[in-house]
């Protein structure tokens, strides 16, 4: 099932449940998968889907940030509550461990020897675990891989 046909099996369900919060998020990422295809002129594939939803994930976790650091509260609870809607359509997220792993892997395959290598080892890595882990963990553990050989 596409993305853009379980919003709007899940939107039909926000809107009878009369679940607002729910629904706005809902609708938002509705019109960034619809603008997305109006953009590319084309249906998205898994891949062009899962970078819409993680730039809608993105902007709220930035928007958190900025929220904690004003002291404003209310939207500070707002914006986790609509960061826990979209990460229901993000898929199963790596565990630090399993980003360790695919780092050391893929060290070993590009032949990185020191830090020099990180772009090496950061483009062969992201298109592995796009969407699947935060770029910003992935960065710290392939710098402390590669500081430590």
């Amino acid at each position: 099932m596409s993305l853009l046909t379980k919003l709007n099996e899940d939107l039909k369900t926000a809107m009878k449940a009369r679940d607002k919060d729910r629904l706005t998020v809902i609708r938002m990422l509705k019109t960034g998968v619809t603008n997305e295809q109006i953009k590319l002129g084309h249906d998205l594939s898994d891949q062009e889907e899962l970078a819409v939803l993680s730039r809608e994930l993105k902007q709220r976790k930035e928007s958190l940030e900025d929220f904690t650091k004003a002291g404003r509260t209310d939207l500070v609870d707002h914006t986790k509550q609509e960061i826990q809607i979209v990460s229901e359509y993000m898929p199963q997220q790596m565990t630090e461990a399993e980003v360790q792993a695919l780092v050391e892997a893929t060290i070993t395959k590009v032949g990185a020897k020191s830090t020099k290598d990180f772009g090496k080892v950061m483009g062969a890595l992201m298109p592995q675990v796009k969407g699947k882990a935060d770029g910003g963990v992935v960065n710290a553990i392939v710098k402390k891989a590669l500081t430590a050989l």
